[in-house]
C-alpha cells in the first residue's frame, strides 16, 4: 500500500483554510464526544457541524473493531533529535450494500483516486497550542491505497493516511476531513495509532459532504466529553463555529447535503392549490402545537402562510444525517408499499369491488389472513409503474405472490371472540395499545370543562342511580372513595369536533365517556358508556347513556357503543398520545440539542442514541400520514380536522406531566408513596403498562442520575454550564413557543432538575413510545377489535335504521365498521409503523460500532449495570406473564403483555423498546 509522510504540511485546497487553521488549531484536552462526527456546512465561514452518530451501521454489516487503550493520554514525546513520531491513520468508509453498475463503476474510479491521494485529505490537529499561531498545531496528508489487511466485509473500505508528527505535538484532539470527490461517502471512524497509550478513536458514522457542495470541510472530536468551561483551549472557537453551522441563518431552502437544524410551523401538511387539500397553519396562537424542523421551501402561491408541497418519491428534507441508513430504508419501503398501494389502487384486488364496500360477515374479515389480496391484470401494470416498487415489486407482480396477505393479530391468535367481552374491552384500557386514558373517578358528578353557553349543560347523563345499579347496590360514595370508579373520558376533546367530523362523507361520531367498576376480584368491567353529541334546538341536552343489558337488542346496542369509544380512543391514541406526546414533542428536544448542545456536550452524548431516525420518520409522516389527504385523514374518524384536534390537545400538554409517575398520579392511577423505587403506589396492581412502564422508568432514572453526578459533581456546574441553560431556554421559547410562559416548565439549576428532565424526556423517546406504538397492528390489526372510524350512529327506535338493525343486527355493527377499503388500509400503515428494523438499537444496548463512543470508564460501568438491571426487568417482565393471579396479563386466551419488554427481533413482534422514536 502507499502512503503519504510528508514532514511538512500538504497545501490544503479548503476554502477558508487560513481562518480554519486559527480556529482549529488550538490544543484540545479534551475531545470531542461520545460517538459524533462534525462536519461544516455554512457557506464563507468554517462552521464544524457535528455529525451524528446516529446513523448505525446496519446490524448485518459486522466490522471488526481495533482494541482501544481505555486510557487516552499524549504520547511520550520522542527527543529532538528524533525527528518526530510517525503515525497512522486508519480511515473506515462504508459503502452501499446494493449498489448499481453504474455506482460500481464509480467506486473503482474513487479508489483509484483515493489511491494515488487525490480524493480524501486528512488534517491532524492537536490538543496543544501551537506558540506563534494560537491556534492547534497540525499535520496534513492523504489517504493512499488501502491497507495491507483488508477488511472482513465487503461494504467496508478502509485506507490510511500516515503522518509525522513533531516530538512535541501532543495529543490529536480533532481530525480534519475533506472530500476531494464528487459525491458524498460515509465515513464510520477514524483511528490514530502510533502513540505510546494505544490508538486514539474518533468516531464518525456520518456522511461526509462533497467539496463541490460546500468547500468547507468537516470536524470529528476524539472520544472525550467536555463541559462548555473545561473546554481545551485549543477547541474553544472550534466548538462555538461548530455550534454556529448547524443553526444556519434562518434564511433560504435547505439542500440535501445540509446539517441545518433549525424551527418552523407546521405549515407544510395542506396544499393550498387543491382546495379539498387546504389546511390551516398549525402552530401560534390560535392553534398552538410544538415546532417542527425548518425546510425553506418557498411558500405556496395560493397562501403564502403555507410552505409547498413536496410529494413522494422526493424526499423531505432532513439534516443529512438523519436520513434512514439502508437497512432502514429497506424495511420502512417494504411496508409502506403496502400501505400506498392501499391508497393509490382503489380496487385492490379481485376479493374487492371498484366501490368502497363494508364487511359483510365476519368471514370476510377472516380472509384478510387466511386468503390475503391478488391483483388484478390492469392493477399488476398500474404497480409496475409505481415509483418506489423497484425489485421487490416486480418479483412479486412477476409469480402472483398474495401481496396483501396479512399476519393474524394478536388479540386473535389465541381466542377470536375475546374482542366481543366486557373484561377484554376493559382490560386494553390497562393492557392494551392506549393505556393512557384511563383515570381514577375522584368526584360525582361527572362535569364537563367546556363552555356550557356552547355545548349544553356540564353535567354527565350517568347518573348515580345507573352507577349504583350496575355495582350491585354500592353507593358512589363508598365506590369513590374505596377508589373503584374509573373514566375513559373523551367528551371534552372531542365535542368541539363532533359536527365537524358527522358533516365528512361516511363518518359518524360522539364524544364518549366511559365509567367503568373494580369489582372485588380486581377485575375491570365498563358499566355505562355515554355518547353525545353537540346540543341542538330540539335536543338542548344531546346525550345517551348505554349499559350491557340483559336481552339480544341491548347486548347489540352495547356492543355498537363500545365500537364507538373505541373508535375514539383510536383516534385520541393516533392524534394525541402517539403522534402529538412522543414523535412532535420530542422533535424539539432533538432539533435544541443539536443547535445549543455541543457534540462534546456529555449530555449531547447521553441524549444522541435517542434521537436517532426520528426527524426523518417525522418528516415521512409530514408527507404522507397525518398530511391533508394522507392515511390519517382517510382512516381515523377526525378526517380533515384531525391535527386541529391534535392542537387542541396540545393546550393541555404539560412538559412536567410527562413522567410517568407524574402522569400516573395526575389521573389519579397511583398515589405517592416514598417507600416505592419510582415514588408512587399503584391503584390498580394488575396494571402492567404502569407496573413495568415503572420498572423502566426508574432505571432509565438511575442510569440518568449517575451519568449526571458524573459529570456535575460540582457545585454551581448546572447554572454555569451556559450551554446546557441555552438548550433548555430553546426548548422552551422555540421549540415550545406557544408554551413558553407557562409557569410549571420545571426550572433548570441543580443536578437534581437536569436528572429530572433527562428522564422524562428519555422515557418518552424509548419506552412511552414503544408502550403506544408496537402494539398497533396487534390489536388494532382486528378491525372490530379497534375501529379507528364509524359510518353510523346508532339506530334510535322508530327509525328505519332500527328496524333494519332488529332484522339484521350483524350487518348493521359490520357496516357501521371501516369499509373493506379503509380498513385494509389503515392495517397496512398499523403493520408498517409496528415493525422493528432490522438496524433497531435498543434501549440499554451499544451498537458494536459505537463500542468506544466514550473513553471514560465510569460512564461505561454505568451504562453496563443500565443493561444488566434491563436484562433483569425482562426476566421480571417474562415472570409476570406466567403469573396466573395477574389477569391483565395471563389466563386462557390472554395474550401476555410485552410491549414493555426491552428486547426483540425484527418484525412484528409486540414487544421491544428502541432507544429512539425510529417508526
Amino acid at each position: 500500500m502507499f502512503a503519504v509522510n510528508p514532514t511538512t504540511p500538504v497545501k490544503s485546497n479548503i476554502a477558508g483554510d487560513r481562518r480554519l487553521r486559527s480556529i482549529t488549531g488550538a490544543g484540545d484536552n479534551g475531545m470531542n464526544r461520545k460517538r459524533t462526527y462534525v462536519r461544516l456546512r455554512e457557506r464563507g465561514s468554517v462552521r464544524a457541524a457535528i455529525s451524528r452518530e446516529d446513523k448505525a451501521v446496519e446490524s448485518s454489516v459486522p466490522v471488526q473493531r481495533k482494541e482501544v487503550n481505555k486510557s487516552l493520554i499524549s504520547p511520550s514525546p520522542s527527543s529532538s533529535s528524533s525527528g518526530g513520531i510517525d503515525v497512522r491513520a486508519v480511515v473506515t468508509i462504508r459503502k452501499k450494500m446494493k449498489e448499481k453498475l453504474t455506482e460500481k463503476v464509480e467506486d473503482q474510479w474513487e479508489f483509484f483516486v483515493n489511491g494515488i491521494g487525490r480524493g480524501i485529505q486528512i488534517q491532524l490537529i492537536s490538543e496543544e497550542l501551537d506558540p506563534v499561531t494560537k491556534s492547534g498545531k497540525r499535520v496534513e496528508s492523504c489517504v493512499r491505497g488501502w491497507l495491507p489487511k483488508p477488511s472482513n466485509n465487503l461494504h467496508i473500505v478502509e485506507y490510511a493516511a500516515n503522518f509525522t508528527v513533531p516530538s512535541d505535538f501532543g495529543c490529536p484532539g480533532a481530525v480534519l476531513v475533506t472530500n476531494l470527490h464528487g459525491k458524498e461517502f460515509y465515513l464510520l471512524e477514524i483511528v490514530i495509532h502510533g502513540f505510546d497509550k494505544g490508538p486514539i478513536f474518533f468516531l464518525a458514522n456520518t456522511w461526509i459532504h462533497s467539496r463541490k457542495d460546500n468547500p468547507e470541510s468537516r470536524i470529528i472530536f476524539r472520544n472525550q466529553a467536555y463541559l462548555p468551561s473545561q473546554t481545551p483551549r485549543g477547541l474553544k472557537d472550534l466548538r462555538r463555529e461548530d455550534l454556529l453551522s448547524i443553526r444556519g441563518n434562518g434564511k433560504g431552502e435547505r439542500k440535501p447535503h445540509d446539517r441545518i437544524y433549525d424551527y418552523d410551523v407546521y405549515n407544510d401538511l395542506g396544499n393550498p392549490e387543491k382546495d379539498d387539500l387546504a389546511r390551516p397553519v398549525i402552530g401560534g396562537e390560535k392553534r398552538p402545537y410544538p415546532r417542527r424542523c425548518r425546510t425553506g421551501r418557498p411558500p405556496s402561491k395560493s397562501d403564502t402562510h403555507s410552505e409547498t408541497r413536496i410529494e413522494k418519491p422526493h424526499p423531505v428534507y432532513v439534516p443529512r444525517d438523519e436520513t434512514f441508513e439502508e437497512i432502514k430504508q429497506n424495511t420502512f419501503s417494504a411496508g409502506r408499499l403496502k400501505a400506498l398501494l392501499h391508497n393509490l389502487i382503489p380496487s385492490l384486488a379481485a376479493t374487492l369491488s371498484n366501490s368502497d364496500i363494508p364487511f359483510s360477515c365476519f368471514t370476510d374479515i377472516d380472509k384478510l389472513y387466511t386468503d390475503g389480496f391478488y391483483l388484478k391484470d390492469d392493477e399488476q401494470n398500474e404497480g409496475r409503474r409505481f415509483p418506489i416498487g423497484g425489485d421487490f415489486m416486480k418479483q412479486v407482480l412477476s409469480v402472483k405472490e398474495r401481496l396483501f396477505k396479512y399476519e393474524v393479530p394478536a388479540i386473535i391468535r389465541r381466542d377470536r371472540f375475546a374482542w366481543l367481552r366486557d373484561n377484554e374491552f376493559a382490560r386494553q384500557c390497562l393492557a392494551g395499545v392506549n393505556p393512557v386514558n384511563i383515570e381514577l373517578l375522584k368526584e360525582f358528578p361527572i362535569l364537563s370543562k367546556l363552555d356550557p353557553e356552547v355545548y349544553g349543560p356540564p353535567e354527565s347523563a350517568i347518573t348515580k342511580e345507573l352507577i349504583e345499579q350496575e355495582i350491585n347496590g354500592m353507593s358512589v360514595e363508598k365506590a369513590i372513595k374505596e377508589k373503584r370508579l374509573f373514566l375513559l373520558d373523551f367528551h371534552d376533546i372531542l365535542l368541539p369536533f363532533v359536527d365537524k367530523i358527522n358533516s365528512l362523507p361516511g363518518r359518524k361520531s360522539y364524544a364518549s365517556r366511559t365509567v367503568l367498576f373494580c369489582t372485588n376480584r380486581d377485575v375491570l368491567k365498563p358499566i355505562a358508556i355515554e355518547l353525545s353529541l353537540p346540543p341542538s334546538p330540539s335536543s338542548p341536552r344531546n346525550k345517551r347513556v348505554y349499559t350491557h343489558g340483559h336481552d339480544a337488542t341491548t347486548h347489540w346496542i352495547w356492543k355498537l357503543a363500545k365500537a364507538h369509544v373505541c373508535s375514539n380512543d383510536a383516534g385520541v391514541h393516533q392524534l394525541v398520545n402517539h403522534w402529538l406526546k412522543t414523535h412532535a414533542c420530542m422533535e424539539p428536544y432533538i432539533i435544541a440539542t443539536h443547535r445549543q448542545l455541543s457534540s462534546m456536550h456529555p449530555i449531547y452524548m447521553l441524549l444522541h442514541p435517542h434521537m436517532r431516525y426520528t426527524l426523518e420518520i417525522n418528516a415521512l409522516a409530514r408527507q404522507s400520514l397525518i398530511n391533508g389527504g394522507g392515511i390519517i385523514e382517510a382512516s381515523f374518524s377526525p378526517g380533515k380536522y384531525a391535527l386541529e384536534l391534535s392542537s387542541a390537545a396540545y393546550k393541555s400538554w404539560r412538559f412536567d406531566l410527562e413522567a410517568l409517575p407524574a402522569d400516573l398520579l395526575r389521573r389519579g392511577m397511583a398515589v405517592e408513596d416514598p417507600t416505592m423505587p419510582s415514588g408512587v403506589k399503584l391503584v390498580i396492581e394488575d396494571y402492567p403498562y404502569a407496573t413495568d412502564g415503572l420498572l423502566i422508568w426508574s432505571a432509565i432514572k438511575e442510569w440518568v442520575e449517575s451519568y449526571v453526578e458524573h459529570y456535575y459533581s460540582e457545585p454551581n456546574s448546572v447554572t454555569t454550564d451556559n450551554e446546557l441553560q441555552a438548550w433548555w431556554d430553546e426548548i422552551k421559547n422555540k421549540g415550545h413557543p406557544d408554551k413558553k410562559n407557562e409557569p410549571w416548565w420545571p426550572k433548570l439549576n441543580t443536578k437534581e432538575d437536569l436528572s429530572g428532565i433527562l428522564t422524562s424526556m428519555i422515557w418518552v423517546a424509548s419506552g412511552q413510545h414503544a408502550a403506544i406504538n408496537f402494539g398497533q397492528y396487534p390489536f388494532g390489526g382486528y378491525v372490530p377489535n379497534r375501529p379507528t372510524l364509524m359510518r353510523k350512529l346508532i339506530p334510535q327506535e322508530n327509525s328505519h335504521d332500527y328496524e333494519k338493525f332488529m332484522l339484521n343486527p350483524q350487518n348493521t355493527f359490520l357496516s357501521s365498521l371501516p369499509t373493506q377499503l379503509q380498513a385494509t388500509k389503515v392495517m397496512a400503515v398499523q403493520d408498517t409503523l409496528s415493525t422493528h428494523s432490522a438496524d433497531e438499537e435498543y434501549l440499554g444496548q451499544v451498537n458494536p460500532l459505537h463500542a468506544h463512543w466514550t473513553n471514560d470508564h465510569e460512564i461505561l460501568e454505568s451504562l453496563n449495570k443500565f443493561s444488566s438491571r434491563l436484562q433483569e426487568i425482562e426476566e421480571i417482565i417474562n415472570r409476570r406473564n406466567k403469573d396466573i393471579r395477574l389477569k391483565n396479563r395471563s389466563g386462557a386466551g390472554v395474550p401476555p403483555y410485552e410491549l414493555l419488554l426491552p428486547s426483540s427481533g425484527p418484525g412484528v413482534t409486540g414487544r421491544g423498546i428502541p432507544n429512539s422514536i425510529s417508526i
